[in-house]
């Protein structure tokens, strides 16, 4: 369908809201859940089976589509994709399955980047993060592995379902907000900085991940490397992004 054909639809069903456009608009943008959910699922791995994420994402999307006003001026999918992680996440916050000991092992984790920093910058390796955690390098793979989950809650615990002054707010930056503009720009400039803390390989992820929207797959392509160790590099990077950029994580998904 194409823009065009969209804008009358949104311009029918906010004349007549009926279970006919309704569904509709639910059929158009359900690959947009699909695409959510399939970044999502990159960082829980196989503790959320992917159909579960969209089954989540659906009722992100309805929602959307019922408090989505098109006269604003905003972009639906813009609007839809926040209320789509938001929904998503809300309900993996809900299941609380996450382990204390998964938890634990985040701590222990973040505790050890800023230690390894603090004496090497960002010239440390595996077997360094390994060492000063007293464990092999087989452990810390799967510690790696196992605190995904942990990574992508902190870093989108400012979406939550039903908060629509969060996505209004997050929309409204580009239309009527100048000083959140720039606050958002000194925000871009921390991330710019704090990225120059990563090796090449993990600065590339991130980049190629959330600016220029390529799957793992294409990644992995690019980077000549397994898929496998895409997401290693993709969960260490975030890791260490969490302990620098702290509660202003959110940037990352802002641009």
């Amino acid at each position: 369908m194409s823009e065009e054909t969209r804008q009358k639809l949104w311009e029918e069903y906010a004349i007549k809201r009926t279970p006919e456009l309704h569904k509709k608009i639910i059929i158009e943008y359900a690959d947009l859940v699909k695409v959510v959910a399939g970044r999502l699922s990159m960082y829980l791995g196989h503790n959320v089976e992917y159909d579960d994420l969209v089954g989540y994402g659906t009722f992100g999307l309805i929602d959307a589509i019922d408090k989505f006003d098109y006269k604003k001026g905003y972009k639906f999918e813009t609007y839809a994709s926040l209320r789509i992680r938001g929904s998503i996440l809300d309900q993996i916050r809900k299941m609380d399955w996450i382990p204390r000991s998964i938890r634990q092992k985040q701590k222990k984790l973040d505790n050890a980047y800023q230690n390894l920093e603090s004496r090497y910058g960002k010239n440390y390796n595996d077997e360094d993060l390994a060492k000063e955690l007293d464990i092999t390098i087989e452990e810390l793979e799967d510690w790696q592995s196992q605190t995904k989950v942990t990574n992508v809650i902190s870093l989108d615990d400012f979406l939550e379902q039903g908060s629509e002054g969060k996505s209004e707010q997050y929309l409204a930056t580009e239309f009527d907000q100048p000083e959140k503009i720039v606050e958002r720009q000194e925000l871009k400039e921390i991330l710019t900085k704090t990225l120059e803390t990563l090796t090449e390989r993990e600065k590339k992820v991130i980049v190629l991940y959330y600016y220029e929207d390529l799957t793992l797959k294409e990644i992995s392509k690019i980077l000549e490397v397994s898929e496998s160790r895409v997401s290693q590099l993709h969960t260490k990077a975030l890791q260490k992004l969490k302990a620098k950029l702290g509660v202003n994580m959110d940037v990352l998904t802002s641009y």
